[in-house]
């Protein structure tokens, strides 16, 4: 259904002086050279700390972001070669849950006519059959009776029905693929596990398809069929999610699975702490990206970038460590 190869997002940044004396335009590498492949009915997790480049992704496949170089392909064809009508139509297709429910809410408009707006906006059938969808919508991601929530305002409700409203807002449109951008970071921790469910039951009655972007790999391991685990930019590997959490190849996976208590249940064949912070994306290292901070690194890290190697079934890393070279 969705298949990104060899996307490449750069945003240059402001010229300093030295800049301007040296004649150089400086970028941030949000996204270097991405490729995967979405089967449809899947729930995929792009997982990774703050600044790996997962949210650009989202925003690059829903249209949101031009790519610096590469193609975002589906249903085979490259979205970016879309014009007028046909990317509208896109557009309907594949939709996007933001990050915080309440930033993405007018908090001046009644949530009913807030869900209705797409149907709006599209000229998409009667009054009355965009109030009655709206209504259908609004029942399905559990927000009962309709009737009452159609007229309430954005503070009126709780942090988990506002992220109920902004789901409802992006099925309205009966999307195939829906792109779920940290939907539980924002909200209360007693109700992530219900907007968690919510995904899977919607997923499963409405055929849907969902990138799931996270930086929380407990809610990565509850959701997804599929992992692919980021850093500064690149998939350094990807999995199906049994694979992943319990055989996790990569050093930056290993850690970022050892640093979560709820997972420390998996037997991992190294527990594996990094050293430092995450280094700029605007310079990032030479070699492999995690070699300052890996404690495996060797004289091969710093100088080559390594390549990605299948290992077994669909499982795919980046590390020298398992390079036959």
């Amino acid at each position: 259904m969705l298949r990104v190869e060899n996307l490449k997002v750069y945003f240059p940044l402001k010229r300093t002086i030295e800049d301007i004396v040296a004649r150089r335009q400086r970028f941030l590498k949000a996204v270097d050279n991405v490729s995967f492949n979405m089967p449809e009915g899947a729930i995929m997790a792009l997982v990774g700390e703050s600044g790996s480049g997962k949210t650009t992704i989202a925003r690059t496949v829903v249209g949101l972001v031009e790519p610096t170089d590469g193609h975002v392909y589906f249903r085979g064809r490259d979205i970016f070669s879309l014009k007028g009508e046909e990317f509208k139509v896109y557009r309907r297709k594949v939709q996007m849950i933001f990050q915080d429910p309440a930033v993405s809410l007018n908090p001046r408009m009644k949530i009913g006519d807030q869900v209705k707006y797409p149907l709006d906006v599209n000229k998409i059938g009667t009054r009355e059959e965009r109030v009655e969808k709206t209504m259908k919508v609004l029942k399905d991601v559990g927000l009962s009776p309709p009737e009452d929530f159609y007229n309430r305002y954005p503070h009126q409700l709780s942090g988990g029905q506002k992220q109920r409203v902004a789901i409802a807002r992006a099925l309205v449109l009966e999307p195939e693929l829906l792109i779920a951008d940290e939907p539980i970071s924002n909200i209360d921790v007693s109700a992530r596990a219900q907007i968690l469910n919510l995904l899977q039951q919607l997923r499963d009655r409405l055929h849907l398809s969902i990138l799931y972007i996270t930086h929380d790999l407990s809610s990565a391991w509850a959701i997804s069929d599929q992992v692919a685990v980021m850093y500064l930019g690149k998939i350094v590997e990807m999995a199906p999610t049994s694979e992943i959490f319990s055989n996790p190849l990569h050093p930056y996976t290993q850690a970022l699975i050892s640093a979560v208590p709820s997972l420390n249940g998996f037997p991992l064949a190294r527990k594996t702490k990094l050293r430092g912070e995450i280094p700029s994306p605007v310079n990032p290292p030479s070699g492999c990206r995690l070699h300052p901070r890996c404690p495996f690194a060797m004289p091969a890290c710093r100088e080559k970038e390594p390549e990605i190697i299948t290992l077994g079934r669909d499982h795919i890393v980046a590390c020298h460590l398992y390079s036959k070279s």
